[in-house]
């Protein structure tokens, strides 16, 4: 982990099909820069017309708590409406971004990348599930997977009381493998906290998992230059939540649906579903990052709540992917830049430092 190596090597022949995959939002990138400040800065992109609210791939549990939604609006009109006028009068920002009604900031859960209303931490009442040690994006599915586990859990704990030889067994059997799971279900949303180192120049990882490849690439057009690309496999038992490899802006965001392979896969990294998150750095000479949430067999969801013009601190927490999946950090190769990690080095999202960029530390 504290190996420091320039790194040096050839691209691959499949490298160039990822390049032109790409291509679509280092283009539109490139040419906005040049629309910037003069000073090195890139001009903010708009909203992705895609990224309607922060999970664009779907899924059951956001339909569900979509529903939930809906008639808790109505149950907080007919009974809480003291609470419906306070919030009213608390909430900041110019318009309603989402395709319904909003009472309070529950309603904004998946809407909260669109900018518009909002409501201060001191005003918003649900702040508190910040603290869980539990991904607050995940909490339904953590609620709803677990809470089915448990009641498999116990149903056939009970039924196999009145079974016995074989199907006794199987009962027990299907009662342990639910409780497991149920276990693991929770293990997967957790929210650990990290400690975020603080020297100057550093690039940190923006995912939990093995990082499986690091490739230089020859150009990269919103990078500008050189550049080069650390993929992370996240398994179903690493922490799913994505940080900011470093200090800076959301200049944008692509998102392009896909396939589902494997993650472990090179050309899953080409094929499947993926959100990329083009950033730049907030300090001189203003470094063009992206940093590419994909999804895998099993990851099918991905979550980000950025828009473009979001401050992030190195660190911070911007979204997640919704079990095993693969993250991919690109960077600009640089005289100075020492890559800190190797393939088959673990690393943890926010703490593991990838890269050092020498000149910053000076």
């Amino acid at each position: 982990m504290g190996l420091c190596r320039n790194l040096s090597g050839r691209l691959s022949s499949g490298n160039s099909c990822e390049r032109m995959l790409m291509s679509e939002e280092n283009r539109t990138a490139s040419g906005d820069m040049a629309a910037g400040n003069g000073a090195g800065r890139r001009a903010l992109l708009p909203m992705d017309p895609q990224l309607k609210d922060i999970q664009p791939g779907g899924g059951v549990i956001i339909h569900l708590e979509q529903r939930w939604g809906a008639v808790r609006r109505v149950l907080l009109k007919t009974f809480c409406r003291g609470y419906v006028r306070r919030m009213a009068a608390c909430r900041r920002g110019d318009f309603n971004p989402c395709p319904h009604e909003v009472l309070d900031p529950r309603d904004l859960k998946f809407h909260r990348n669109q900018g518009g209303w909002y409501w201060d931490a001191a005003d918003d009442p649900f702040v508190w599930r910040d603290q869980l040690p539990f991904a607050r994006v995940g909490l339904a599915e953590l609620l709803v997977m677990t809470l089915t586990a448990a009641l498999l859990c116990v149903a056939a704990f009970f039924l196999a009381q009145r079974f016995a030889g074989w199907q006794q067994l199987l009962l027990w059997l299907v009662s342990a493998a639910a409780a497991v799971v149920g276990l693991l279900i929770a293990w997967f949303f957790r929210n650990p906290r990290r400690q975020i180192p603080s020297q100057p120049g550093l690039v940190v990882s923006p995912a939990d998992g093995k990082v499986v490849d690091i490739e230089q690439l020859p150009h990269d057009e919103y990078i500008g230059g050189p550049a080069v690309k650390i993929g992370i496999f996240l398994s179903i038992f690493n922490v799913h939540i994505n940080r900011a490899p470093v200090a800076g802006r959301v200049i944008g965001l692509r998102y392009r649906p896909g396939k589902y392979l494997n993650a472990l896969r090179p050309e899953s990294a080409r094929e499947n579903e993926q959100l990329a998150v083009l950033l730049e750095e907030n300090h001189a000479p203003y470094r063009g990052m992206i940093v590419r949430q994909i999804t895998g067999a099993i990851a099918r969801r991905i979550v980000c709540w950025l828009k473009p013009g979001d401050a992030l601190q190195r660190g911070e927490q911007f979204g997640m992917i919704k079990l095993g999946s693969r993250t991919e950090l690109v960077m600009p190769q640089e005289a100075g830049l020492q890559i800190q990690v190797r393939p088959g080095d673990k690393v943890q999202a926010g703490s593991s430092i990838l890269a050092r960029y020498q000149e910053a530390s000076k």
